[in-house]
C-alpha cells in the first residue's frame, strides 16, 4: 500500500530503517543478532541467573555422591606436661612430659530410600534451572529486540523531523516570496518562522532521544557504546501466517517459563517422596585403619625406670637367696647378665622411645554395621512432609496459573499484532491524504485563494500524520516481538 507519493515523503527515513540503499556506513554497524549475542555474553543480570546452572550441577553430583561411601582422614598430636593426674579416683604420677600423635582413615556408608530418590529430584531441579535460564535468555532477546526497535524508531522520527524542518524552511521561503511581490503579509512570515523554530526544537529533541535510546540498548547489552554506531537490521512488514490456536499450542509446549514450572512440579513431587523416606530404616556401615605414637620427652626417664626394675629384680633375688641358703637350698645366682643393665640396653630404650610423630603402632581394623529405625523425632518428620506437600501443591498451582496467564498473554499479543498491522495500513492512507492536503493548501496560498494559516494547519496535520505513521510501523514490530516473547521463541 506504499505509493510513490508517500515514499517520497518519507525518503529520509529509509536509510535508518534498513539497508535499503545496499550500502553500509563505514562507521561501526550493529545487527540485531549481534546485539542479542553480545547481550547474552555480557548482560550481568542474565549471567548472574546463568550461574544457577553451576549450583544445580553441584547438587546433582552431591546427590549421586551419596550413593558412594564417604572417606575421611585425620591426624592428631598432643603434648602433656609431667605431673600428677587423677583418673577414676586413682592418682597417677608421671615424671616426664609426653608427646602423642595418631592417625585415622575411615570409610562410612549410609543408605536409605532417600539416597536413591534425591538424585532424581536434583535432576528435575536441574531441568527447571535450565528452563529458567532459557526463559531468561528469551526475555533478554525480547528486551534487546524491543530496545533495538526503539532506537530505529527514534532514528526514523529524527530523520522525519529533519525532513519537516526542510518543509518548514520551504514554507518560510514561500512566505518571504509572497511578501516580496506584495501579496503576503509580515504575519505570514512570523508564522512561518515560528513553525520553523518549533520544527528545529523538535529535531533537537529527537536527535537527543536517539542517543538516549542507544545508551539504553548498550546498557541491555552490557558493553560500552562505540562512536557513530549504525543499526542495519531491516524489519519488513509482513502479514502473520499463523493462527491463534497454533500459537497457544506452541506456547504451552515450548514456553520456557511453563516448562520450568512443570520441571519444578516434578521436583516437588520427588521431594515429597524424599521427605516421606525419613520413615524408612537407615543402614550405616563404617570401617577404618589407624595408629598411635607415644613418646616421653625425657628418654632418661625410661632408662632410669628400666634400671630401677633391674635393680629391684636383683634385690628380690638376693632376698630369695638368703631365704634359700638358710633352709639349706642352693643359691640361684643373682650376679649374672640377667641382673646387669648395660649401656646398650639404655641406648635401645632411648631409640624405642623416639616415636613421635610418625612412628605409629597400628590399631586393629574394625567394621561396624548399624540399622536404625526412626520412631519419634518430636514431629520433625511430619513437619517436613507437610512442607514438601505444600511445596508440591504450590508448584501445581503455579503451573495452572502460568497456563492461564500464557493463554491471556498470547491472545492479547496476537490481537495487538493484528490491530497493529491494520493500523499501519490506515496510517499510510492518512499520511498520503495529509500530504495531498498540504500540497493543495500551498497551491491555494500561492495563488491567493487561502491564507497562510490554512498552510500552517495543513502542515500540522501532515506532520502528525507522518509521526503517527512511523509510530504505527514500529508499534507493529514491537507487537510482533511481544508475541514472540509470549510464545517463548522467535516466529520469524
Amino acid at each position: 500500500m506504499r505509493t510513490l507519493v508517500f515514499a517520497l515523503a518519507v525518503a529520509a527515513v529509509a536509510p535508518v530503517v534498513g539497508a535499503q540503499s545496499g550500502t553500509v556506513p563505514t562507521s561501526a554497524v550493529l545487527t540485531l543478532d549481534d546485539a542479542i549475542t553480545l547481550a547474552r555474553r555480557n548482560n550481568p543480570v542474565y549471567l548472574s541467573q546463568s550461574n544457577a546452572r553451576r549450583t544445580a550441577d553441584a547438587a546433582i553430583r552431591s546427590a549421586k555422591g551419596a550413593l558412594l561411601p564417604s572417606a575421611d582422614a585425620s591426624f592428631s598430636s598432643r603434648y602433656q606436661q609431667a605431673g600428677q593426674q587423677v583418673f577414676s579416683g586413682q592418682s597417677f604420677s608421671n615424671s616426664s612430659a609426653t608427646l602423642q600423635s595418631g592417625y585415622n582413615i575411615g570409610l562410612n556408608y549410609r543408605v536409605n530410600k532417600s539416597t536413591f530418590l534425591t538424585p532424581r529430584a536434583a535432576q528435575a531441579n536441574r531441568d527447571a534451572v535450565e528452563a529458567d535460564i532459557t526463559g531468561s535468555a528469551e526475555l533478554l532477546r525480547s528486551t534487546v529486540t524491543q530496545q533495538y526497535l526503539s532506537v530505529l524508531q527514534a532514528q526514523a522520527r529524527s530523520a522525519l523531523q529533519d525532513t519537516l524542518v526542510k518543509t518548514a524552511q520551504g514554507q518560510l521561503d514561500l512566505a518571504n516570496a509572497k511578501v516580496a511581490v506584495g501579496s503576503g503579509t509580515s504575519l505570514d512570515i512570523r508564522r512561518a518562522e515560528v513553525g520553523l523554530g518549533q520544527a528545529q526544537v523538535a529535531l533537537l529533541r529527537e536527535r537527543n532521544n536517539v542517543e538516549i535510546e542507544k545508551l539504553r540498548l548498550y546498557q541491555q547489552m552490557g558493553v560500552a557504546q562505540p562512536e557513530n554506531v549504525q543499526l542495519v537490521t531491516d524489519f519488513p512488514i509482513i502479514a502473520p501466517n499463523f493462527n491463534l490456536a497454533t500459537l497457544l499450542d506452541d506456547a504451552r509446549r515450548q514456553n520456557p517459563a511453563i516448562v520450568a514450572l512443570r520441571a519444578r512440579d516434578r521436583s516437588a513431587d520427588l521431594n515429597v517422596q524424599v521427605a516421606k523416606s525419613a520413615y524408612t530404616p537407615t543402614l550405616s556401615l563404617s570401617t577404618g585403619v589407624g595408629g598411635n605414637s607415644y613418646q616421653y620427652t625425657n628418654s632418661d626417664y625410661l632408662v632410669n625406670l628400666a634400671q630401677s626394675q633391674v635393680l629391684g629384680a636383683q634385690t628380690g633375688c638376693f632376698q630369695q637367696d638368703s631365704i634359700r641358703t638358710r633352709v639349706g637350698l642352693p643359691s640361684t645366682g643373682c650376679n649374672g647378665p640377667r641382673y646387669e643393665f648395660t649401656s646398650a640396653q639404655a641406648d635401645a630404650i632411648r631409640a624405642g622411645n623416639s616415636q613421635f610423630p610418625f612412628s605409629f603402632q597400628r590399631s586393629p581394623i574394625a567394621l561396624s554395621a548399624t540399622i536404625s529405625l526412626p520412631i519419634f523425632d518430636n514431629f520433625g518428620r511430619e513437619e517436613r512432609v507437610q512442607q514438601a506437600q505444600v511445596d508440591k501443591d504450590d508448584a501445581l498451582y503455579n503451573v495452572k496459573a502460568k497456563d492461564l496467564a500464557l493463554t491471556a498473554d498470547v491472545t492479547q499479543a496476537y490481537r495487538t499484532l493484528q490491530t497493529a498491522i491494520q493500523t499501519v495500513a490506515l496510517q499510510e492512507q492518512t499520511a498520503l491524504k495529509a500530504k495531498e492536503e498540504l500540497s493543495f493548501a500551498e497551491e491555494r496560498y500561492k495563488v491567493g485563494a487561502s491564507t497562510f494559516l490554512d498552510v500552517v494547519t495543513s502542515r500540522g496535520s501532515y506532520e502528525q500524520a507522518l509521526i503517527d505513521r512511523v509510530n504505527a510501523v514500529y508499534d507493529y514490530h514491537k507487537a510482533f516481538a511481544a508475541l514472540e516473547n509470549a510464545v517463548g521463541h522467535p516466529l520469524r
